[in-house]
């Protein structure tokens, strides 16, 4: 898709001694935005074609000044070698400046060193794991929308809190869940809580998690902790509601979408806690967005979706800031005034970028409504806690991200 903006050449009027001269359409510089993300696998509906809807909503709203933008996406099945195959075509013959979304923790940290090393941009959006903005971080990547750390933080430190101190983790085997079991562990003990099991599972072949969820009741913990995301977090809840396992243990969704809780349905989904930083119907803002994006997608976009939104715009707005051609010439140079410019948008409101990429923002814990509370089918949250922006993201003074100097 391209956006042009068309001026209308005026010619003045010639004398017939007078021949008239025809001005040359100038090129405008091209900037081309790369999505790529699961369009076909287990996180399809938690990315994929509405993840580039919101790619396209954005450029749409910016209506490019002084350049041309255009969006192409692609399928990286969630393997590393073909995200890495991918984004050497977009960077060596697509002319591609920045790439987006990402979705699988493994392919965001092998496209983390294709990006530096072709001094391009990534923007992990519906990537989970912490490593992107920790010890996987360069001055050409960031991480929006949210992470493990800021997961386990706002759910996991919330339930504690409030009595689930003995937890059993439900974990697919690759570093997006292990971040996301490791980061909640941290939180689980630092409250006294204890975590009473763990579950590794094979991903993305594994559908039936019976065995799984009858350790994890005999394990006498009062929280089961599904570290999977996507269609697996899915499965796991309703096998886990089929089991009656949600009659002894509360659920707490690490990484979850509202996409998920309606794909779950909201009479098997009830009571689930979950954090996302972004939700449809949390202010005139977000309510805006949705109007805007609705007649667009069949699927209501979630705060991994809204972020490819959120960071696309404040991309082009610094685009316009440096000029296209200088923004063109450095990734890193871009990602720089990136971080340096306030970021602002109908999704995420006012918010920053630190100095190791994360954009930051508040984290709102829900739980999904039991279905006499929900008014329409994407009514599925209520808000029972926030936490602020400069407290839910891990610390710079933890140093994870080796560009930050002590």
């Amino acid at each position: 898709m391209i956006i042009n903006r068309r001026t209308v050449l005026g010619a003045a009027a010639a004398t017939a001694a007078t021949p008239i001269v025809r001005a040359r359409a100038q090129t405008k510089p091209l900037i081309r935005l790369g999505v790529m993300n699961d369009q076909s696998g287990p996180y399809r509906d938690v990315n994929g074609p509405t993840g580039v809807a919101c790619t396209r909503q954005a450029v749409q709203e910016f209506a490019a000044h002084g350049f041309d933008v255009e969006v192409i996406d692609a399928d990286h099945q969630n393997k590393p070698d073909i995200a890495v195959s991918l984004a050497r075509e977009w960077f060596d013959n697509r002319g591609v400046d920045m790439i987006m979304d990402i979705a699988a923790t493994s392919c965001a940290l092998a496209l983390a060193s294709i990006v530096k090393e072709k001094d391009k941009i990534m923007i992990a959006t519906s990537t989970a794991s912490s490593d992107v903005t920790g010890k996987a971080c360069t001055p050409n990547s960031m991480h929006w929308s949210f992470d493990t750390y800021m997961e386990a933080r706002s759910t996991g430190g919330a339930m504690v809190k409030a009595g689930g101190d003995s937890w059993f983790f439900i974990t697919p085997n690759y570093a997006f869940g292990e971040a996301t079991q490791r980061d909640t562990t941290k939180f689980v003990v630092a409250g006294g809580g204890k975590v009473l099991g763990a579950q590794l599972y094979p991903f993305p072949e594994t559908t039936d998690f019976s065995s799984y969820l009858i350790k994890a009741q005999a394990s006498g913990a009062k929280i089961l902790g599904i570290c999977g995301a996507g269609s697996d977090l899915i499965n796991v809840i309703k096998q886990a509601h089929e089991f009656g396992l949600t009659k002894t243990m509360n659920v707490a969704a690490m990484v979850a979408y509202t996409t998920d809780m309606r794909a779950v349905g909201i009479e098997m989904a009830q009571g689930t806690r979950l954090s996302e930083t972004y939700y449809w119907d949390l202010n005139d803002r977000t309510r805006g967005f949705q109007k805007r994006i609705q007649p667009k997608v069949t699927l209501w976009p979630n705060m991994a979706q809204a972020g490819n939104y959120s960071c696309t715009l404040h991309y082009l707005k610094t685009v316009q800031h440096m000029g296209a051609a200088e923004a063109k010439r450095s990734g890193a140079a871009t990602v720089a005034r990136m971080k340096a410019m306030p970021t602002d948008d109908d999704c995420f409101g006012p918010g920053k970028i630190r100095e190791d990429g994360r954009k930051i923002t508040p984290a709102y814990l829900f739980e999904v409504k039991k279905p006499s509370e929900s008014k329409q089918e994407w009514d599925l949250y209520k808000l029972i806690g926030t936490t602020p922006a400069d407290e839910v993201f891990r610390p710079l003074s933890d140093h994870a991200c080796p560009l930050i100097k002590s």
